[in-house]
Formats: structure tokens, C-alpha cells, sequence
């Protein structure tokens, strides 16, 4: 239960920070870096809702891992095409990619893991119940 509490902490947090971005790109920096990392972040912020909703209800490590690894990957994407902008350079090299290439992973991570609860559930259910 706690993990849920954390992923949904986490996603508050990439939500507020969205919405933030969004303000500084419409309103002080126009730079589409902002609108892409304020997009990444209010997206990923309601998916973090969507699995800390998910990982109540079905209590998971591997789930909460797979949150956590999708909440890292964008928050790194992000802050580095924020830095780019507001520090004019890159929080450290590749940082970029590698959030990125970790969201998508994650995504990928999520789709495993469902396909196998999915397995699973069909696998113990009886042939009535199907």
C-alpha cells in the first residue's frame, strides 16, 4: 500500500511541475522544449494515478517497480529538456535518451507484466468460469 502512496506522491509532483512548465512556456520562455516536457509530465503524471489506483488493488512488486521506473524515466526526460532551456545546457550527457529510452522501456515493463497477470488469472480460472 505504501508504494501506491509514493507512485501517487510522485505524480502529484510531475503533474504540479507540468503545469508549471506549461505557465513558463506560454508565458515566459517560448521554447517547445517546455511544451514537450510539460506535456510529458502532466501525461505521465495521470498514468502514475492510474498505477498508484492499480497497484492498491492489486499489490505488486514488480508493478510498483515498473511505476517507479516509468516516474524516473519521464522525470529525467523532462528535466533535462528543462535545463536545456533555463541552464542552457544538458543536466548531464545523454540524460535525455536515457529517460526516454527508460519510459519507453517501462511502458514495455507495464504491457509484460499485465499480459501475465492476464495469463495468470485465465490460467487458474476453470473451464466453466471462462
Amino acid at each position: 500500500m505504501k508504494s501506491s502512496l509514493f507512485v501517487a506522491l510522485i505524480a502529484a509532483l510531475q503533474g504540479a511541475a507540468g503545469v508549471a512548465l506549461a505557465a513558463a512556456a506560454a508565458h515566459l520562455e517560448a521554447n517547445p522544449l517546455l511544451g514537450t516536457a510539460s506535456q510529458f509530465l502532466t501525461l505521465h503524471a495521470a498514468a502514475g494515478l492510474g498505477l498508484a489506483a492499480l497497484l492498491r488493488a492489486m499489490p505488486s512488486f514488480w508493478l510498483a517497480a515498473a511505476a517507479f521506473s516509468l516516474q524516473a524515466g519521464t522525470t529525467l526526460f523532462s528535466a533535462d529538456l528543462a535545463a536545456r532551456v533555463y541552464f542552457a545546457g544538458k543536466l548531464f550527457p545523454f540524460a535525455a535518451p536515457i529517460g526516454g529510452g527508460l519510459t519507453i522501456l517501462s511502458w514495455l515493463w507495464l504491457a509484460l507484466w499485465a499480459a501475465l497477470a492476464i495469463w495468470r488469472a485465465n490460467s487458474t480460472e476453470t473451464p466453466r468460469e471462462r
